[in-house]
């Protein structure tokens, strides 16, 4: 075989492969592919300096890997906004509307079932693979993807670009797996989904390699398309060579959508891989940048979730459950039902108000909900179905935990004992953890120990640790107790953003204590309801929150500040011009994205909104501005066009 002819082969295997694993439609018998597969493996061999990049041959799986490095994505992948029925799906339409100058189409897609995966292609050819992780930062998978066959290694595109998708097995894979799993004494995969993610995180890409994966994109990250629709991305990712969804359609309104769900709810039985929902996508890109983002979610995308499935089953016991903030949650003890999959043996109560609300009483036989990701719950009881045995359930009046007497304020019940194991073990955990201060080997075992032998009762106790107090410890020796005082130590001097997340103040999660970081720094211990409401994506519930823990834990607030000294955000350098200080509104197309003008008008200091009001200062405009247009003349709100702007900016 000549070179030429190796290459000319090598493309037939390429087009037999997608027409089996993307099209779904075999070409030839898999007689004629596994002969002209030897075929190529065989030219290989003697001539592994000759070797295609993309040859179907090097899907097979290298070396057994030590274990998956972190690697970040270039643009944070999102998770999203659930909606679980019509009324919902109104209320998000609404507000989508609400803050867009032109009512915008919307794009509707399956929502797969699987495990996220971003995929980096740069000169065409397929340069690492990450799994979502935390959105930021997740784990290379690139050895393992390279085996899914329905992942292109090469494309046709050679700009720098970001392809995201869902990892999925079959249905009918799912359960061969699971066979394979039981005849070699394992335990099975409890559902589809935990199969694919199971698959793709595989220390051997050998055995990722056997196992039948599928990659469905649903979207991009980086990229410099130029395409104005999202359905036209995608319809070049599809081109490309990446397998198309089982459907996706444009809607222009709510009953649109309705219908397609409905649709989508009739036939998910019939799909061969698992759906969870349909999710909703804004169509056009511009109105996406528009709509921006929460601390949490896109604003222009959204995941109609599919009807929770109900089984029935009895409540065997009810345990009381501890959180770090001192909430004691009532967790109902299940005879184990199976839903979709998974095996549900717990459900919450959460709270003792539902539970008399609901009259629900040990022994009782109940209907439990399970949707997705979200905890199985109790939505009836069927009091049809009592003898006279079952138990009612008494509002506790002592801490489970450390005994002593509960603060009961209706809704919530708390342990105020700042002392309790289950608040202070918790928390320290928290502290620690990776997401936080990072504190290397100060584990949930390492500070169930420290607690026990009384070495550690509260936060800052961590900081007074020394090589004599660790070595009293079992299992503790000179190396360990110093890289655990190195690893305390290494905190000092963390991001601010670090601290007020370890904190773990109910609602402030990661982005908003980045936010509340680059606002106030370290004073935010000072800000007032209203400064913390004007921060992007806050609301009522996540500001009262974190002025109430402050509040209380002020004194331990600040001394945790003295002995960590966070390191605050450098404040980003604000130009002097007329837009300093002053509320602007963008509105209508313009000559560069939105994006671009907002970020360059926030440089010079001004508050960017969505809104038009009498406080509003400028409304800058381009073709077709629509409603924010009219409502700032209607207002009086001076009037400038992109033009007037960018000679504003230079005269300042």
């Amino acid at each position: 075989m000549t070179p030429e002819q190796y290459k000319e082969k090598v493309a037939l295997l390429k087009k037999y492969a997608h027409a089996y694993y993307v099209e779904d439609n075999p070409m030839v018998p898999d007689e004629v592919y596994d002969k002209l597969y030897r075929e190529v493996e065989q030219f290989e061999e003697l001539h592994p300096d000759l070797i295609l990049p993309d040859s179907p041959t090097q899907r097979v799986g290298g070396e057994l890997l030590k274990g998956f490095k972190k690697a970040k994505h270039i643009k944070r992948m999102w998770s999203m906004e659930d909606v679980f029925n019509h009324e919902e799906l109104v209320e998000w339409i609404a507000r989508v509307e609400k803050n867009v100058d032109k009512k915008p189409t919307y794009y509707c897609e399956p929502k797969f079932d699987g495990a996220s995966l971003n995929l980096i292609y740069e000169n065409g050819l397929l340069k690492q693979a990450i799994t979502r992780g935390d959105g930021i930062e997740g784990e290379d998978v690139t050895a393992n993807a390279r085996t899914i066959r329905s992942i292109p290694i090469r494309i046709d595109y050679h700009e720098l670009i970001e392809i995201r998708g869902e990892v999925v097995i079959r249905k009918d894979d799912f359960d061969e797996v699971n066979k394979e799993r039981i005849e070699a004494g394992e335990a099975v995969f409890a559902n589809p989904r935990n199969a694919a993610a199971g698959s793709l995180r595989q220390l051997d890409p050998k055995v990722t390699a056997k196992r039948r994966l599928f990659f469905y994109p649903w979207g991009v990250g980086e990229n410099k398309l130029d395409f104005p629709l999202l359905s036209q991305t995608m319809q070049f990712v599809y081109k490309l060579g990446f397998i198309e969804p089982p459907f996706h359609d444009k809607c222009t309104d709510v009953e649109c959508i309705e219908k397609e769900y409905e649709k989508t709810v009739n036939m998910r039985d019939t799909y061969p891989v698992m759906m969870d929902g349909m999710v909703v996508k804004v169509d056009e890109i511009a109105l996406q940048e528009v709509l921006g983002y929460t601390v949490k979610f896109p604003r222009w995308m959204c995941a109609y979730k599919f009807p929770a499935v109900e089984k029935m089953t009895r409540i065997k016991d009810i345990l009381l459950q501890v959180g770090r903030t001192g909430v004691v949650t009532p967790v109902a003890v299940l005879e184990p039902v199976e839903i979709e999959g998974v095996v549900v043996e717990r459900a919450t109560l959460h709270n003792f108000d539902e539970i008399e609300r609901k009259d629900v009483r040990i022994g009782d036989t109940v209907i439990i909900i399970r949707s997705g990701d979200v905890i199985p719950k109790i939505t009836k009881v069927l009091t049809q179905y009592r003898t006279g045995s079952e138990k009612k359930i008494a509002r506790p009046t002592h801490c489970p935990v450390c005994g002593k007497e509960l603060l009961d304020e209706g809704a919530l019940i708390k342990c105020q004992n700042l002392d309790c194991p289950a608040r202070v073990v918790n928390s320290i955990i928290y502290f620690a953890s990776k997401q936080c201060l990072n504190i290397e080997g100060l584990g949930k075992k390492i500070v169930e120990q420290l607690y026990e032998a009384g070495l550690v009762k509260s936060l800052p106790d961590i900081f007074y640790l020394t090589e004599e107090k660790l070595l009293q410890l079992e299992g503790f020796k000179h190396k360990k107790a110093q890289n655990l005082l190195r690893a305390i130590a290494a905190v000092k001097g963390a991001p601010c953003w670090r601290f007020v997340n370890a904190l773990g103040i109910e609602h402030i999660g990661e982005v908003a204590s980045k936010k509340v970081c680059e606002t106030f720094g370290l004073a935010f211990v000072n800000a007032t309801k209203e400064e913390l409401l004007k921060i992007e994506g806050f609301g009522e519930e996540m500001a009262e929150s974190l002025i109430e823990f402050v509040r209380v834990n002020r004194v331990l607030i600040d001394k945790l500040i003295t002995l960590i000294e966070p390191s605050e955000p450098e404040k980003k350098e604000i130009k002097e011009s007329t837009f300093t200080g002053k509320t602007v509104v963008l509105t209508g197309s313009m000559s560069k994205p939105r994006s671009e003008i907002k970020a360059l008008l926030e440089s010079m200091g001004a508050k960017v909104t969505n809104t038009v009001s009498k406080k509003t200062d400028f409304v800058i405009y381009g073709e077709d501005p629509g409603s924010k247009y009219e409502k700032a003349k209607a207002l009086g709100v001076p009037l400038l066009t992109e033009e007037e702007m960018n000679a504003m900016i230079k005269g300042s």
